[in-house]
């Protein structure tokens, strides 16, 4: 799926290629995609685009007083186009989600690969309209969002510290690699309580996130949007790398699945060398 520094790369990318331009054609070509139906889609025809934001993991194109905004979920995909073919696809063929044509004849597409049909985009005069966006925390990126601040949000929490770091309405932009790859960092286990987080492991968290995060955005400055998602692998240290040796360590990336995800940490660096046998049965030393 992708997160906050792929998303903000997307929107740095888009900021470049989009800004100032005219939107020639808007076409839906999935039938679930477009989240909101009032105003539709062709009311962005023939208006610019004046703004690309990012709120958390979702893309905001303004233009006019509209906003066309996407969350990718975790199959979908922006790719630019140079031109199109004369002739639009038909509606669901293949994993084509929605289309943007400019007065150039370049664009992009949303795509989404899989049975599972998530990626959402909505039209809507205000951001906050879309209940995802109108959820979210903050974002870990912001100046303000210090030490103290990342303490105050995890003040009173009762669960761990994995599920808190991908929780949106309490920091924006946060998924499962990146959680991964911000507990390895700071050398915690990912199923440590948060009530149990003293200072200095406050401070060490907040400086993982955050260098975690900056590092990612840097490796993908300027990366095209393409090449976004080998960018992201290539970046990890234990997410996605089970069976491989630790980059810090040494010892052997192991894994805990779950029904739909799964978790990749390192045994010496986070969880005093005991892995887990059995997440139903067994936790990790906190």
């Amino acid at each position: 799926m992708p997160e906050l520094p792929e998303v903000e790369a997307l929107r740095v990318f888009l900021g470049d290629h989009l800004v100032g331009r005219e939107i020639a054609r808007v076409l839906p070509l999935s039938v679930n995609v477009l989240k909101t139906y009032d105003p539709p889609p062709a009311a962005l025809e023939g208006s610019s685009v004046t703004s690309v934001d990012r709120h958390g993991k979702f893309l905001d194109i303004g233009a006019g007083p509209l906003h066309l905004v996407t969350h990718l979920a975790r199959a979908g995909w922006l790719r630019w186009r140079d031109s199109f073919p004369a002739k639009p696809p038909g509606p669901g063929k293949g994993p084509l989600a929605l289309r943007v044509v400019l007065a150039g004849d370049d664009g992009f597409d949303l795509t989404e690969m899989g049975s599972k049909k998530r990626l959402a985009v909505y039209l809507v005069h205000d951001p906050t309209e879309v209940p995802g966006i109108a959820r979210l925390g903050p974002d870990p990126l912001a100046p303000d969002f210090d030490r103290d601040a990342l303490a105050a949000l995890l003040h009173g929490e009762r669960r761990q510290i994995k599920g808190a770091l991908r929780d949106q309405s309490l920091i924006a932009g946060i998924g499962n690699a990146y959680s991964d790859e911000i507990l390895h960092a700071a050398k915690m286990s990912p199923f440590k309580r948060t009530a149990d987080l003293g200072e200095d492991d406050i401070s060490r968290l907040h400086a993982a996130l955050r260098t975690t995060l900056e590092d990612a955005v840097a490796r993908s400055s300027g990366v095209a949007a393409g090449a976004l998602k080998s960018e992201k692998r290539s970046g990890m240290r234990v997410h996605g790398r089970a069976g491989e040796p630790c980059p810090v360590c040494g010892d052997t990336v192991l894994e805990v699945s779950f029904s739909d995800s799964a978790l990749q940490y390192c045994p010496t660096c986070q969880t005093g060398g005991k892995p887990l046998a059995d997440r139903r049965t067994s936790r990790f030393l906190k």
